[in-house]
């Protein structure tokens, strides 16, 4: 081992070599784990899972070709998020506009991962079209077979999603030369891991919205977790260089994300093991994960003990513990695809199979609106989480010195304690299956929620509470949210035509075609349809009345045409439903039949005149806001001005008097001295 120290802008880099016959024996027992435990369990497992849910044996070739395939992409995925976590943050590049050479290496494996990613994820369409339908790979070469397959499991149809997705990721990685283009990538590579999961095992069963939250954090956050711990191992074992403030930020995003795997998991667990447990190796698979995982916390927690006395040893040994766990923990989640969980076999009627919880028998009275309550996971961490990085910076700003209106303080929580109550609530829970419901927590997310939550001035807020760092120093949030507001793809998100056009058409588009009912039997997709609600608006009141400064701020008078011109659109809306001949998503809500539903028609009407009047309170709220903007705006002017006066820089007024009282002498010399001369203007 040789280790060389260099100082670079004030802090120690450091390069950590290791033998190369070390390195090799750790990596053929992470390959063994990863894969062979998948693979191994899948052919001992044999067409057990398949006769557990009564579906035809594919053959072992389709199983395991099956089972490998599902090892590459999630293997894929894991790197993927790896590299992405260390070029976005972890490992601390200096300051630069443009993405750091520092991390060339996880560049390349990046555009490398996402390459094999899309390609497995091309070969699992057919796979798994076969394999899900119980019928050999043989099959596919029937005319027609492929296109019936894809069509009849949900699978294939995530597959092929994930690879025009990756496809996307793959060619914006390539181009990539700043900071903040890497986070489309970002956004588009969780997207595309999450479409399996949310469509596979969590999507069946009683609470299975719990399941499906649970599963969203799971994914990123295990990913996020061993993904950094295995790019950092592969930067270590190259030779690369390793910064203290790297390791530290790595600590903090592997203990943070550790916890989240940990309680997900937890809830994941209880919803999985509902059902009968004898005989189902989901037992036994999730209490070696939980043992593997403790493992993780042991290590992660020597790792704050020992902090300021890390060595070379201490930091290969502890990665490359946290390596081989880490691919003992992949291993034994590709192979819990393998096996349906107990959850399955538990019988369920048709509330629990659309929403994952009863509302049969219990009518929607104001009572039960009011005292029942359901937490939506998804929601409820997000507001909560949002709430508590708000605070902080605000108690942060006030320790040193600095003050923070009170009013954005409020506006912000209840901003978020809306779209608790509009999810977590029983509105949230009757949305899916009363239409007049649906439409109330559809503006609330969609108008109320964004007004109040845009007057909290989240981004300015971080801006003033972070630290700047100079070009020589490792960039930080500050800089972070400073090459986001910098970047293009900002400017044309903000755009005010397209979110005009984005958050009126969602509406027709939505609500005028078959995507409303489809959507209404998922909770992914509700839960999606939910998210793009809150966002929409969140852009396009923060046009109007954003405390944040836009990348394209409109003038004055234009904030309060932008809104006029919405509403307009709002009542034709509403006027379309109220009209409407037949019901929207009829065949869904006529599948439900619950015996409290009554006239679909009256709910449809209630809709649209919610639709046609609910804007009317998010308006009210706007032009108030905008009043208030314009008059501190006026005074902010007239406030600038004196000063500029009190200066005596400008002497503008002075000339101005000088020239009346020369014209009015002028006046008394031509006409006489009964002309009286003009009052000369004042200052301000």
């Amino acid at each position: 081992m040789s280790t060389t120290s260099t100082e670079l802008a004030g802090y120690t880099e450091r390069r950590i070599r290791r033998s190369p016959g070390v390195i090799a024996v750790i990596a053929v027992v992470t390959l063994l784990l990863a894969v062979a435990v998948p693979v191994g369990f899948t052919v001992g497992w044999g067409d057990t899972g398949y006769r557990m849910l009564s579906r035809g044996y594919p053959g072992e070739l389709t199983a395991i070709l099956s089972a490998s395939l599902r090892i590459i992409v999630d293997l894929a995925w894991w790197t993927v998020a790896g590299c992405l976590v260390s070029v976005l943050g972890v490992l601390a590049a200096p300051r630069k506009t443009s993405v750091s050479v520092d991390a060339s290496l996880e560049l390349r494996v990046l555009r490398a991962a996402l390459l094999v990613w899309m390609l497995a994820a091309a070969a699992l369409v057919p796979v798994d079209a076969a394999d899900a339908n119980g019928l050999g790979i043989d099959r596919l070469a029937e005319p027609g077979a492929l296109s019936y397959l894809v069509e009849a499991a949900y699978l294939p149809k995530a597959w092929l999603f994930v690879f025009f997705a990756v496809m996307v990721a793959a060619v914006i990685s390539y181009v990539a030369d700043r900071w903040a283009t890497l986070l489309p990538v970002a956004l588009l590579a969780s997207l595309s891991a999450l479409a399996p999961v949310l469509v596979h095992q969590v999507q069946v069963g009683a609470d299975h919205d719990f399941g499906s939250d649970a599963a969203i954090f799971q994914t990123l956050a295990s990913a996020v977790l061993f993904g950094t711990v295995l790019m950092l191992f592969v930067r270590l074992v190259s030779g690369r260089l390793l910064r203290p403030v790297a390791l530290h930020r790595a600590r903090w995003v592997c203990t943070v994300s550790w916890f989240v795997v940990v309680l997900s998991d937890a809830v994941l667990g209880v919803f999985k093991l509902s059902g009968p447990l004898e005989g189902n190796a989901t037992v036994a698979l999730l209490a070696i994960r939980v043992g593997i995982l403790a493992l993780v916390g042991v290590f992660l927690a020597s790792w704050w003990i020992v902090r300021r006395r890390l060595t070379d040893r201490r930091i290969f040994v502890g990665g490359s513990v946290l390596v081989v766990l880490g691919a003992a923990f992949f291993g034994l989640s590709v192979a819990m695809t393998r096996v349906p969980p107990p959850q399955y076999f538990v019988v369920t009627n048709t509330s629990q199979i659309f929403f994952g919880y009863d509302i049969t028998e219990i009518a929607p009275t104001m009572e039960v609106l009011v005292t029942h309550w359901r937490p939506n996971i998804l929601f409820l961490v997000l507001s909560v989480a949002a709430i508590a990085v708000y605070v902080s910076a605000v108690v942060r700003l006030r320790r040193r010195g600095d003050r923070w209106p009170a009013g954005r303080i409020v506006a912000w929580i209840l901003g978020w304690l809306v779209v608790i109550i509009a999810t977590s609530s029983a509105m949230g829970q009757y949305a899916g299956a009363q239409f007049g419901t649906h439409m109330i927590v559809h503006m609330s997310l969609n108008m109320l929620a964004p007004v109040l939550l845009v007057l909290g001035g989240v981004v300015t807020l971080l801006l003033r509470a972070t630290v700047s760092h100079s070009r020589n120093q490792p960039a930080g949030p500050h800089e972070w949210i400073t090459a986001v507001l910098h970047w293009p793809g900002t400017r044309f998100i903000y755009n005010p035509i397209i979110v005009f056009i984005v958050y009126i058409g969602s509406y027709y588009g939505l609500y005028l075609t078959p995507l409303f009912e489809n959507i209404m039997r998922y909770h992914w997709a509700h839960q999606a349809m939910n998210v793009h609600f809150l966002v929409v608006g969140y852009l396009f009141y923060g046009l109007v009345i954003g405390v944040d400064r836009p990348p394209r701020p409109l003038p004055p008078i234009g904030k309060l045409g932008f809104v006029l011109a919405a509403m307009p659109f709002h009542a034709f809306f509403g006027v379309i439903l109220m009209t409407a001949p037949t019901p929207l998503a009829e065949n869904f809500y006529r599948t439900l039949d619950f015996p409290w539903m009554g006239d679909l028609m009256v709910q449809q009407y209630l809709g649209g005149g919610v639709a046609w009047a609910g804007g009317e309170l998010p308006l009210l709220i706007v032009v108030i806001a905008l009043g208030i903007q314009w008059a501190r705006q006026d005074h902010r002017e007239a406030t600038r001005k004196d000063r500029h006066l009190d200066t005596g820089v400008d002497d503008e007024f002075d000339a101005y008097n000088r020239m009346l009282t020369e014209l009015a002498e002028r006046s008394q010399r031509q006409a006489g001295p009964s002309l009286a001369p003009p009052p000369p203007k004042e200052s301000r």
